[in-house]
């Protein structure tokens, strides 16, 4: 990463156990990527569901959390674990988010 790389989002503009979507340029695309916030550490993932290949959120921005704590598509209802992106139910149980390294410095969360 350069030094004139532009964060992502500032880490105080999430709140801790919520989702933000972000645009970011990964190998020359622009994608839309789902950044998660648990304590000081952030979890990111593309935002496109194995299953079918459609947005996670139920409108821009809006995703949805099951009781379990799992990121939920808002398509066809599949689960992923936020620890790792596995999905853990729904119709592509065993497959898994696309992570999306990011790395959190001086309250900015970054591509890493």
């Amino acid at each position: 990463m350069t030094a004139t790389a532009a964060a992502l989002i500032a880490l105080d503009a999430l709140a801790d156990g919520a989702f933000a979507e972000v645009e970011a340029l990964l190998e020359g695309d622009a994608e839309s990527v789902v950044l998660y916030r648990h304590g000081n550490d952030v979890r990111a993932f593309l935002n496109i569901c194995p299953h079918a290949g459609r947005r996670l959120d139920w409108a821009p921005g809006q995703f949805l959390k099951s009781r379990e704590g799992h990121l939920v598509c808002a398509a066809h209802g599949a689960s992923f674990a936020l620890d790792s992106g596995d999905c853990v139910a729904g119709p592509c149980k065993g497959d898994r988010l696309r992570a999306v390294p990011v790395d959190v410095r001086d309250g900015q969360v970054y591509l890493a």
